[in-house]
């Protein structure tokens, strides 16, 4: 009896400490994530200038946000940005396939096209700012050295701007992808691939149906958190082009939001409508690519 009341002390004083440690991080989660989360809802549908009263309005904020042409054009900026990731995948794949294979000098080649995704992304978008200009630009000095064109002010074409971060953003990013897939590539089972060697399989048999469908989970990961990044950009353009580009032509749905509530000294409320808008079509994309994804864990089916 004595040590079933000893046993029980002991865990009341656990449990009271196990709970202690965890006020802090739960406090801190309904501080400043649930909080925010709710009031932003609140606000959105209200007249708020982040100073005064709050006045509710009702969906007068959703109303404007859909007939603001800056918005829709914001948002396809968001969607063409997205590009880079198919390209950015087929590359990292390339160079994982590349990478994989025992060759003299492979680490530090796999140090190298890592360096990008370490560095800070405001002085690589400088950089590459610098990089893109017009006049002194390295990339418009090659054209012109090389064959001898005359390369546009690609930060403030709208014909070229975006494809400019787009190519950015692809050089920034293939290094962390590349070792997502090299490592996937060293953990397959080496069984899969002796039998085919055994029944004669040639290397691209091997490639098409051994190879990239086990490594199918790795590039729906990357789809996923692909698509969800790429809709929260905002630093590349910001950094990279003055007031979202020639004719907004570079500004993202974050831009957007970001330049309404920063910007405009009465649009806290029509801020927080816009960024709910893009938080529900971020649930909707990955809804659909979770529907559209791989549904069968035998991924050699």
């Amino acid at each position: 009896m004595a040590t079933a009341v000893h046993s029980r002390k002991v865990w009341n004083e656990e449990a009271r400490a196990g709970i202690l440690f965890a006020l802090l991080p739960i406090l801190q989660f309904f501080m400043f994530t649930a909080g925010p989360f709710l009031f932003s809802i609140f606000a959105s549908f209200t007249d708020w200038n982040s100073m005064g009263d709050h006045y509710f309005i009702g969906l007068e904020n959703y109303v404007e946000l859909f007939q603001d042409e800056r918005f829709w054009k914001s948002l396809w900026n968001t969607f063409y940005y997205m590009i880079g990731i198919p390209i950015g995948m087929v590359w990292a794949f390339s160079l994982a396939l590349a990478f994989n294979r025992d060759m003299p000098g492979v680490k530090v080649f796999r140090v190298i096209y890592y360096i990008p995704v370490v560095s800070s992304i405001v002085a690589v978008s400088i950089l590459w700012r610098w990089l893109y200009n017009g006049d002194y630009g390295l990339l418009n000095q090659f054209l012109w050295w090389a064959f001898k064109i005359k390369g546009p002010n690609w930060m403030y074409n709208t014909e070229t701007v975006k494809a400019g971060i787009t190519a950015m953003m692809v050089w920034k990013g293939v290094g962390f992808t590349t070792l997502l897939y090299l490592a996937g590539l060293q953990n397959l089972p080496k069984s899969y691939f002796e039998a085919a060697v055994v029944d004669g399989a040639n290397s691209w048999v091997i490639f098409r149906k051994i190879t990239f469908p086990l490594l199918k989970p790795i590039s729906f990961f990357i789809m996923i958190t692909g698509v969800i990044g790429g809709a929260q950009l905002f630093v590349e353009p910001q950094i990279m082009t003055d007031f979202g580009g020639p004719e907004y032509s570079a500004a993202t749905i974050v831009y957007y939001i970001w330049e309404k509530a920063f910007s405009s000294a009465d649009a806290k409320g029509y801020a927080c409508a816009a960024a709910w808008v893009l938080a529900v079509i971020i649930f909707v994309v990955t809804a659909i690519q979770f529907k559209l994804g791989p549904k069968s864990d035998n991924y050699l089916e």
